[in-house]
């Protein structure tokens, strides 16, 4: 802990990681309830509640001052597999159809792929953009849509419409994020470089 009360960037222990936790932890309860207990609804409020808890630990580091390194990392992580647990169990269960399950997946594939490949050539790490928090933030919330909404109820049909107006909203932010994502990752990659010669010169 630091003198003025904020958390050192090394810090594992803090307040935004321990949310990220429960929320990874809380991930298998999801697929008990959807494919073990078949409680649809349960499933599809409990995957609706982790998403909206992914701005929880970003607001309590912000706010709080408790942003650490380790928690720069961990979060994206857990995003990421939240997304792709979030969409290949709505799509097992035939909730969403497979293209949109498709442009989901391989936005999040390219992103991996991405962030792995910048890191391997020296890359700086790169902050999380608004426009893919947002992204993910309405993805997150379409695919609890379309899980409460599959059925013949007449009320899971406005499930579905809330499904689709959020699904459209977040697929069309996280692809533009990705494209967004060009210029800061040559911004990184270039200070990332330059960090390297710094280092060997010292």
């Amino acid at each position: 802990m630091i003198e003025d009360g904020t958390v050192g960037p090394r810090r594992f222990l803090t307040v935004p990681n321990a949310v990220t936790v429960v929320r990874l932890c809380l991930l298998p309860v999801f697929l008990w309830l959807l494919f073990g207990a078949h409680h649809q609804v349960a499933a599809a409020w409990l995957l609706a509640f982790l998403g909206v808890t992914d701005f929880v630990d970003g607001y309590v580091a912000r706010h709080f001052n408790q942003v650490s390194e380790f928690g720069k990392i961990l979060d994206p992580v857990a995003d990421r597999i939240l997304v792709v647990t979030a969409v290949v169990a709505t799509t097992v269960v035939g909730a969403v159809p497979l293209w949109f399950a498709g442009l989901t997946l391989v936005r999040e594939i390219l992103v991996s792929a991405a962030v792995v490949g910048l890191a391997a050539v020296g890359s700086a790490r790169i902050d999380v953009l608004w426009i893919g928090k947002a992204g993910a933030f309405a993805l997150m919330i379409s695919y609890p849509f379309f899980l409460g909404g599959w059925g013949g109820a007449w009320w899971q049909r406005w499930f579905s419409v809330f499904a689709w107006i959020f699904g459209v909203i977040g697929l069309s932010l996280s692809w533009a994020a990705l494209v967004s994502y060009i210029a800061p990752a040559r911004e990184a990659l270039t200070r990332g470089r330059a960090g390297r010669r710094e280092r060997s010169n010292s």
